[in-house]
């Protein structure tokens, strides 16, 4: 039989019973909405976190005092602590791009009869670089102002907030354990880690004024780095693994007086799981796709037992049970399309309708709607073949004489 002629006898056979043809396909458009939709929410997680991630610092390292024991615990180095001078033997490394010494206390910030407790963090202006986090108003300090240990500050936006206000802090000078500070920035919003914690809510000094001015230390507590490209993250760990142990005169077979944390690890595990996550809610969602693949046998096989007597008029004029196996599974492959692209139509419209509502960011891949059609296409010819076939093994006599 003409694949066309088929067709078309099908759509006639569909079309007599619209109702039913429209009840049979909604698990498949339940199904198909339901992938897409899943899909689109879990790979705008992944682009989120993704981007969250790259602003923590995604292609930066952190050097950190003390040898990492059992189970990722830190113990205290009772050797030597890390020092600036450690950051400036980092950066002539040949892939570091930016180095940061850090150190941090808490501390209140006063102005006027409004204080504030809160973070005080010392870093070196590549902090913003290693970050990629900038002031949105006034400016960050200089290198000078760091070798002078100038009394200078860059406020996080809730620190701004609350102890401002609405006013403009810019150029306002602030109480930090006694010492006066002039205000001369305030950084964009960041908003919370993974964990909760407010990222805004910090001071951003000098580390050097930190260290002379309000701790009274000479070490810092960590080295920032960023390299050029996340690839290179382990072999410019290794550098810096050498670098510090020879300035730490530590001998061949001793441990480490210092550890590197990398994002790396962090980024492939929470890819991992939001892989894993896409795997799931997809395979939870194909299970409606299943129920509408039985339905769609159940009601084929209703279909085969309604026109018996047709099937055997067609057999006796010629009709070969190849062109009657066509027949039907063409019928069973188009409610699986139509309810296919339907509900491709429902998902992309739940999922940017979700997005609006949640101010959720939701990603609809082409790949996503592919994969969806494609397995409604297969659910229709799987479980279209068995009734397909049923109809195609009637008896011409028998099929005749039915009533």
């Amino acid at each position: 039989m003409n694949p066309i002629v088929a067709f078309k006898v099908s759509y006639r056979a569909l079309r007599k019973n619209k109702v039913r043809s429209l009840l049979t396909t909604l698990g498949i458009i339940i199904g198909v909405a339901a992938v897409i939709t899943m899909v689109a929410i879990t790979q705008g997680a992944k682009k989120l976190i993704e981007e969250q991630l790259v602003s923590l610092g995604g292609n930066s390292l952190i050097v950190n005092p003390g040898k990492r024991a059992g189970s990722g615990v830190t113990q205290n180095s009772q050797t030597r602590s890390l020092t600036a001078d450690d950051g400036e033997a980092i950066r002539s490394l040949g892939g570091v791009t930016h180095v940061s010494p850090i150190l941090d206390t808490t501390e209140n910030i006063i102005w006027n009869n409004r204080n504030w407790f809160t973070a005080i963090v010392g870093v070196s202006p590549e902090f913003t670089l290693i970050n990629d986090w900038f002031p949105e108003r006034g400016n960050f300090f200089t290198d000078e102002e760091v070798m002078g240990a100038e009394r200078v500050c860059v406020l996080g936006r809730t620190v701004a907030f609350n102890v401002f206000g609405y006013q403009n802090p810019i150029g306002e000078t602030v109480r930090i354990a006694n010492n006066s500070f002039r205000v001369i920035g305030v950084m964009g919003a960041i908003g919370q880690t993974p964990g909760g914690k407010d990222q805004d809510d910090i001071v951003l000094v000098p580390y050097t004024t930190l260290q002379k001015r309000i701790m009274g230390v000479t070490d810092v507590e960590n080295i920032s780095v960023s390299v050029r490209d996340q690839k290179d993250i382990p072999f410019t760990a290794a550098q810096i693994t050498q670098v510090l142990r020879e300035r730490h005169q530590i001998r061949p077979g001793m441990e480490d007086d210092f550890h590197i944390k990398t994002q790396v690890d962090i980024i492939e595990r929470i890819f991992t799981i939001s892989r894993i996550m896409t795997i799931l809610l997809g395979s939870i969602a194909s299970i409606s796709l299943i129920v509408g693949g039985i339905g769609i046998m159940n009601i084929m096989l209703v279909s085969v037992t309604e026109r018996i007597k047709e099937i055997g008029i067609r057999m006796a004029v010629g009709a070969r049970e190849k062109d009657i196996l066509v027949q039907f599974l063409i019928e069973a492959i188009v409610l699986s399309l139509v309810g296919g692209l339907i509900g491709i139509l429902l998902g992309v419209a739940a999922t940017k309708t979700a997005s609006l509502l949640t101010q959720w960011p939701t990603l609809v891949s082409f790949g996503s709607i592919i994969l969806a059609f494609s397995f409604a296409a297969l659910i229709g010819i799987f479980f279209g073949l068995y009734p397909a076939k049923k109809a195609s093994k009637l008896d011409p006599i028998e099929a005749l004489r039915y009533e």
